[in-house]
């Protein structure tokens, strides 16, 4: 429900803008052929010498020595000559690495129920973090207390420039304008870039999260995760989404992400579009633990201390057989529900991430068996998703991470305001 006293109080808060927003700037969820961004990426996975950043890009020398030239004047690289090996003959091989020191992104995870606000370095790596309870107020109050939150998590980090801002949440998202739809939260052209440019007078990039899930999966993994062939992304938690990557490029639809949210599962479950078996409504924490908690497996609390998902999986880890079985319950539906989406889709992997499939490990076996039970087509290479429990985290990171990795000299630019 709406706080107007909230709203004016978050309103009264808000620090004076600056005199133009910035416009915001699309994510850029693929791997580029910019040659100055495969060589920042390159650099990523610790200190590379020359040659060798060549053969991991497909660059010639020539064109990696220019690069690095650049992007060490431009204060994204440095050298690191004291890897250089001694009492080699000729002139000595120099490594080089990204900065991890003197920048920081600030990624934003806009949930359901929870907001992570994190900063991460130009190689991907989580500096930090803070997790507050996403506002239900007017949007534009809410915003603007996320965006404060960020700002003051940001100041404690003065030894850092921060760079650029990311975005991550549910719903529709226009990149280009900034602005979300969120039916969960009520929101209707929510002017993200609007609200977080000000705050924190930087760029902006907005993506829908569980895309963001899939360009972490394909920017901040390993080389091979960026493969020839297509994956198929499940995420579940409150929420419930995929994503296509096709080669080395998250599919973004111009019209927003499909959904999954409403797929029938057979279970009885209310949903509140009406019907009953909605993926969403049956496997989402807050609709899970509410059964547990009305069937008498996690105790009844009042606030401060309510009732948390980790509540249902301690009781099942501690010997409660009706926890395991409500456990197993859903992850055979969100075992079932992949395989049908899978069918759908035919990709050449399948990627399941989100805390309903890790949040209780022993699940995961009964999901892997679902799948391969209802699925009708050949065995997939299905797997989990390589950040767990941090998924969230690293989507948002991405979500601002990407625009350096297709573009460090252009993105790097467009940090530093511009004089009036």
């Amino acid at each position: 429900m709406t706080s107007p006293l909230l709203e004016r109080s978050a309103a009264r808060s808000l620090p004076a803008r600056p005199a133009t927003i910035r416009p915001a700037v699309p994510p850029e969820l693929r791997v580029s052929d910019n040659p100055a961004g495969a060589v920042l990426r390159a650099a990523t996975r610790g200190p590379i010498f020359r040659d060798n950043a060549s053969q991991a890009t497909g660059l010639s020398i020539a064109t990696v020595n220019r690069q690095v030239s650049a992007l060490i004047s431009a204060g994204l690289l440095r050298e690191r000559a004291d890897l250089t090996a001694s009492g080699a003959v000729g002139r000595p091989r120099v490594p080089f690495e990204v900065d991890t020191d003197s920048y920081a992104t600030l990624g934003v995870h806009i949930g359901a129920n929870v907001t992570r606000i994190i900063a991460a370095d130009l190689a991907g790596r989580i500096l930090g973090g803070l997790e507050i309870a996403t506002p239900q107020a007017g949007q534009d109050a809410a915003l603007t207390i996320i965006a404060r939150s960020a700002k003051a998590f940001l100041d404690r980090m003065p030894r850092r420039r921060p760079l650029w801002v990311g975005v991550a949440l549910a719903g529709r998202v226009d990149p280009v304008a900034g602005v979300v739809e969120h039916p969960r939260l009520d929101w209707r052209s929510a002017p993200v870039n609007a609200v977080f440019g000000a705050v924190l007078d930087l760029p902006v990039s907005v993506s829908t999260h569980v895309e963001a899930m899939a360009a972490a999966e394909l920017l901040l993994g390993a080389p091979e995760a960026a493969r020839p062939g297509s994956s198929l992304y499940i995420y579940a938690r409150e929420t419930a989404g995929i994503a296509v990557t096709v080669h080395d490029r998250v599919h973004t639809p111009a019209n927003g992400p499909g959904s999954i949210a409403h797929l029938p599962t057979g279970s009885s479950i209310e949903c509140s579009c009406g019907r009953r078996g909605c993926f969403e409504a049956t496997v989402g924490e807050s609709a899970v633990l509410a059964r547990a908690v009305t069937a008498g497996i996690v105790p009844r609390r009042e606030a401060p201390r309510r009732p948390v998902i980790a509540d249902l999986y301690r009781a099942a880890e501690s010997g409660s057989e009706r926890a395991r079985e409500m456990l197993h319950e859903r992850a055979e539906i969100l075992g079932r529900t992949a395989a049908l989406v899978r069918d759908m889709f035919n990709p050449d992997r399948v990627v399941l991430g989100g805390q309903a499939f890790t949040g209780y490990r022993p699940g995961i076996d009964t999901v892997a068996k679902a799948f391969a039970q209802y699925t009708s087509l050949a065995p997939a290479d299905l797997r989990i998703s390589r950040f767990g429990p941090r998924v969230q985290e690293h989507a948002a990171a991405v979500t601002a991470l990407s625009v350096f990795y297709a573009d460090p000299l252009s993105a790097i630019r467009r940090s530093v305001r511009p004089a009036p």
